[in-house]
């Protein structure tokens, strides 16, 4: 009876042994997705403009990720490969005073990022957003007032067409009255008639595949 009573002391200590070994699992390390959403403040601007780019990084953790970088990328008409505008160190930064300088597709990537701590260390992927584009108009200055009409297209608007239409009447019926050239510089200048009553005329300069057309409306009138 002793022998048996010892021997089942013995089994008792062992399991105890063996329970404290598997009490302390170590921490497992997780791998979260990222989602990037980019919105800009204008999507048609003015040669000369900025616009601005909100940037939203969020996680599956229902959070933004704590680090990483996220990149804006350029793709502008006629080119077949990103450029790279500006990065920034917080991943949900905005980025602000962008100024596009033709018809562009803007896209932001966000680069992704593993923590540094030792006990967690857990990953973020990397995403980017969906392409916006953004474009862009000619700027054509011209006077307040008058029957002269000048000022200068820009930008690259050497030696091109502006096309002139009267009507006698503001919102209808608007026909060709004619068609000028722009110099070497992009300036222009038209002497309009000082004909009898009031006149509507509106000046016309055509997009293209990097800009989009602009112009102006112009009165004039003689009693």
């Amino acid at each position: 009876m002793r022998t048996v009573r010892l021997l089942a002391g013995v089994v008792a200590a062992s399991a105890m042994a063996t329970s404290v070994v598997v009490a302390a699992p170590a921490h497992a390390k997780d791998t979260w997705t990222t989602t990037t959403v980019a919105e800009p403040s204008e999507t048609t601007v003015e040669f000369g403009d900025t616009i601005d780019i909100t940037v939203d990084v969020d996680s599956q953790t229902g959070l933004p990720p704590t680090g990483g970088t996220s990149t804006l990328l350029a793709l502008r008409a006629g080119a077949t490969e990103w450029a790279q505008v500006a990065t920034t160190t917080s991943p949900g930064a905005s980025f602000l005073d962008v100024r596009p300088r033709m018809n562009t597709t803007y896209k932001v990537v966000y680069a992704g990022h593993v923590e540094a701590d030792r006990t967690k260390g857990d990953t973020y992927t990397s995403s980017e957003s969906a392409t916006f584009g953004v474009d862009v108009s000619r700027r054509i200055t011209h006077p307040s007032a008058g029957f002269v009409l000048k000022g200068k297209v820009t930008p690259d608007y050497r030696k091109k067409k502006i096309v002139i239409e009267v009507s006698k009447k503001q919102d209808e019926g608007y026909k060709k009255f004619m068609t000028i050239r722009t110099d070497r510089a992009g300036a222009y200048k038209v002497t309009l008639p000082r004909r009898s009553g009031t006149w509507y005329y509106t000046v016309i300069v055509k997009g293209d595949a990097r800009y989009l057309g602009t112009g102006f409306a112009w009165r004039t009138w003689v009693s």
